[in-house]
C-alpha cells in the first residue's frame, strides 16, 4: 500500500491540471505567449494559511510567474485581472512592487472588486482599468488578535499604513488628502470606516485611469508593447 506521500491524485500526474490547481493557470508563460494573463482572485494569502473554504491567491505562486514573465523574451506584456477582497498587506505590497518593477508593460483590470490591498496592485501597472460595475473599498489597515504592547503595535500599524499610502500616491493621481478622506469616512460601510468606489467613481477619484473591460485592456496593452520595442531600439545598451 502506498503512503500519502507517494500516492498522488490522478490530476497531479497531469501537468496542466496540476498548474490549474496550484496556480490558477493552465501553464506558466510559454514560448508562444505574447501577452500573459495573471488572475488575482479571492483573498491574497501571505505568511498565514487561510481556511480551506476560502478562495485565495497565494503570493508564493504569483512571484514565480512574474519572474517567468520578466525572463521570457517572447512574453511582451502582462494583463492582471483582479477580483480580490484584499488580504495580507505585505504579500499584496510585494506583488505590487514586483509588477511595478517589471521591464515589460502591464495593464490591470478590476472586475468585481479590487478592495483593500488590491488597490496598490491595481495601480502598480502601466495602465489601470475598472469595469463599470467594479468596486474598490478604501479603508485603513485592520488588525485582529492579541495586542501586547499597545504603543509599539500602533507605531507598526502607522508605518505600514504609510507604506501603503505612499505606494498609492506614487502610482495614481489621487491626492493624499482625498485618500485619507476616503479611508476615514463613516456611514458608508455598515460595520467599518472607509469608502466604496464604483466604476467611474474610482476614475474620478484618481485611483484608476479609465473605465473599461477586457477589450479595452487588451487594446491598451497592445498599444504599449510597440512603444516599448521602439524605446529599446532607440536606446540600445
Amino acid at each position: 500500500m502506498l503512503s500519502n506521500e507517494t500516492a498522488l491524485p490522478e490530476e497531479d500526474k497531469n501537468e496542466s491540471l496540476s498548474n490549474l490547481k496550484e496556480l490558477g493557470q493552465i501553464q506558466i508563460p510559454s514560448v508562444s505567449e505574447r501577452i500573459y494573463c495573471l488572475p488575482i482572485i479571492g483573498q491574497i494569502e501571505g505568511h498565514q494559511i487561510l481556511p480551506a473554504q476560502s478562495k485565495t491567491t497565494k503570493y508564493e505562486h504569483i512571484i514565480p510567474q512574474l519572474l517567468a514573465v520578466e525572463q521570457n523574451p517572447n512574453t511582451e506584456g502582462i494583463l492582471v485581472i483582479l477580483n480580490t477582497a484584499g488580504g495580507d498587506v505585505e504579500a499584496g505590497l510585494a506583488i505590487a512592487e514586483m509588477l511595478n518593477s517589471l521591464s515589460k508593460p502591464s495593464v490591470s483590470l478590476v472586475l468585481g472588486g479590487g478592495h483593500s490591498i488590491g488597490i496598490p496592485i491595481a495601480v502598480s501597472c502601466t495602465k489601470s482599468f475598472i469595469a463599470p460595475t467594479g468596486t474598490m473599498t478604501v479603508h485603513p489597515i485592520r488588525y485582529t488578535g492579541l495586542v501586547i504592547n499597545g504603543h509599539q503595535q500602533f507605531e507598526y500599524l502607522r508605518k505600514m499604513q504609510e507604506r501603503i499610502n505612499q505606494f498609492i500616491y506614487s502610482h495614481s493621481k489621487i491626492t493624499p488628502d482625498k485618500l485619507e478622506k476616503f479611508m476615514f469616512t463613516t456611514g458608508d460601510l455598515a460595520q467599518d470606516i472607509g469608502t466604496i468606489l464604483i466604476g467611474q467613481e474610482a476614475v474620478d477619484a484618481g485611483l484608476i485611469q479609465a473605465v473599461g473591460g477586457v477589450k479595452e485592456a487588451f487594446r491598451e496593452l497592445n498599444s504599449l508593447i510597440p512603444s516599448r520595442s521602439e524605446e529599446i531600439n532607440n536606446n540600445p545598451e
